[in-house]
């Protein structure tokens, strides 16, 4: 009799899946480079201001997120594996130590007969953590959003 496994902690994640019409070295590319990744990243209404970005273990990538409201919003990527082009890990927070807001991020680019099957999973530290970013940032929707801004800018690369 064989068991479905359950995820420890599926309480606390956030995961996606989604076909982009480009080849996984495209995506790839949109995805780690900054001169591509300033025009797609983050929820409509979003720019970006890229400090630094180096995608390697052990890099950095520094940003601001400029909300429509004008708030502006620091962000650390700080990238513990890259497997190119099939595989990004990383912790995504502020750059402050003890960050209560931070998470790990798995994302899986798989080819798929000339398009592009991205998976994503983002967990956080808490449950607590994950309900805070869906309902008070609405961060579901916000992902869904960025990952059509990158489709759309896949499609004019």
């Amino acid at each position: 009799m064989e068991k479905e496994l359950e995820s420890s902690t599926a309480d606390r994640e956030i995961s996606t899946t989604r076909i982009f019409d480009a080849p996984r070295e495209l995506v790839w590319e949109a995805w780690t480079n900054p001169k591509h990744i300033v025009h797609w990243w983050g929820p409509n209404g979003f720019t970006n201001t890229i400090d630094s970005m180096e995608v390697k273990p052990g890099g950095v990538w520094k940003f601001i997120m400029h909300g429509p409201d004008g708030t502006d919003y620091p962000n650390q990527i700080d990238y513990t594996e890259v497997v190119k082009p099939s595989r990004l890990v990383y912790t995504h927070g502020t750059g402050e130590a003890d960050y209560p807001g931070e998470f790990k991020v798995t994302v899986i680019f798989t080819e798929k007969n000339g398009k592009t099957e991205l998976y994503m999973k983002s967990v956080f530290k808490t449950a607590e953590a994950r309900n805070e970013v869906v309902e008070k940032y609405g961060a579901t929707e916000g992902l869904n959003q960025t990952l059509t801004k990158l489709a759309d800018y896949l499609s004019k690369m």
